[in-house]
């Protein structure tokens, strides 16, 4: 079993879709705290490490092979709970990530929340000292999408999400940071390579439930 930390309600459809399409064998387990996310953003990720070990050690209680974090704010908390949980932790950007150094060396983030920014630049960097490349990193705050998102008009959010993509010329690669503007993907025309989390990030985390 796979079980999935969610910060919003609205990332369970998106992942029993693709889990549906791809890995239909795969048991899915999801964990909602969206107070977990407005704590980090008041207060900053460390203040909600507790919190999150304490939601990995519920996962791993209840059956889960491995976790997968949603949310790329508090990403980088999970992942440093790894080793306490016992079972594989991980970050759903992290192989959105790497995809974006392979493009290139100019990496374009765009996220709807400031928190998430720093986090995600953060991991594009981690990405590229791992794979020996060079990255320089911009990020781009889409102003009145996460009220978009909030209020549940998740389109509308993509929307104004894949306009700012849009807008983006010299860049190789450009990151949306948050799985709740993952579709802006499909709706965005820039020739730059958009890169959205939840489809490989979903697909690590599934083979990472595998027996070794």
């Amino acid at each position: 079993m796979l079980a999935l930390l969610h910060t919003s309600p609205l990332h369970i459809p998106v992942f029993d879709a693709l889990r549906q399409e791809h890995h239909p064998d795969l048991e899915l387990r999801h964990f909602v705290d969206e107070e977990l996310l407005s704590r980090a953003r008041r207060e900053g990720t460390e203040a909600v490490a507790d919190d999150v070990r304490k939601a990995l050690h519920q996962a791993v209680a209840d059956g889960a092979r491995a976790v997968l974090c949603t949310c790329s704010t508090i990403g980088a908390v999970a992942e440093e709970a790894a080793a306490e949980a016992g079972v594989p932790v991980l970050r759903v950007d992290r192989p959105m990530a790497a995809a974006a150094v392979a493009e290139g060396a100019r990496v374009v983030v765009l996220a709807t929340m400031e928190s998430t920014l720093g986090p995600t630049a953060s991991l594009i960097e981690d990405e590229a000292r791992r794979a020996g490349r060079p990255v320089e990193v911009r990020t781009r705050l889409v102003e009145g999408a996460w009220e978009l998102f909030d209020a549940g008009d998740v389109d509308g959010c993509a929307r104004l999400v894949a306009a700012a993509a849009d807008e983006v010329t010299d860049a190789d690669a450009i990151v949306l940071a948050q799985v709740s503007i993952a579709g802006a993907q499909r709706s965005a025309t820039t020739p730059v390579p958009v890169l959205s989390s939840p489809r490989p990030g979903l697909a690590a985390a599934a083979e990472a439930t595998r027996p070794r």
